[in-house]
């Protein structure tokens, strides 16, 4: 496996994010979710990010560690860009939702995990305390599940039929010896 880096985007970068978005067998994981919001194409899952929201959109995700971070998955042999990774404080549920997405020519190649724990290594290091990531059980995702699982994730359990994924540093680290 080649290895990966985590590369924060300046905001003409941007265009990456918006291919991804709008790239439908990429987004297809989204597709059907019951869901209304400006943007969102609920038959294909794809969302619109034209570049006219692209400022107040960076203005929100960039330097704003803790509370929120964001970056794209370089391959390091040719900088390739594969796909995004995020998280965001949830503070009702005292954890970090985490995002990822592999762009789909680069899906099934083993990035997934690796880029997993390159986010939760940027995300422990500024003090996120857990990050959570859950998915649809009917979704059957068990690609995603397995990806998880394999950067150190827990599976936390299933409720109301969405199956949820937690990581501490402690899980993530290892507790320390006496």
């Amino acid at each position: 496996m080649c290895e990966l880096t985590l590369y924060v985007p300046e905001i003409e970068d941007l265009w990456f994010r918006q291919r991804l978005m709008a790239d439908p067998a990429t987004m297809s994981y989204n597709a059907n979710w019951p869901v209304n919001y400006e943007g969102y194409h609920r038959e294909t899952g794809c969302i619109d990010f034209p570049r006219e929201w692209w400022a107040d959109w960076y203005a929100d995700w960039m330097d704003a560690k803790p509370e929120r971070w964001y970056a794209y998955i370089r391959r390091g042999a040719d900088g390739a860009w594969l796909g995004e990774v995020c998280f965001h404080h949830t503070p009702e549920k005292d954890w970090w939702d985490m995002g990822i997405i592999i762009y789909a020519p680069f899906r099934g190649q083993g990035y997934a995990s690796p880029a997993l724990r390159l986010l939760a290594a940027e995300a422990f290091d500024c003090g996120v305390s857990r990050l959570h990531n859950d998915f649809e059980v009917a979704r059957n995702e068990v690609s995603a599940w397995k990806a998880h699982l394999a950067a150190g994730f827990r599976d936390a359990g299933t409720e109301n039929g969405v199956r949820h994924f937690l990581l501490t540093p402690e899980d993530f680290y290892g507790t320390p010896q006496d």
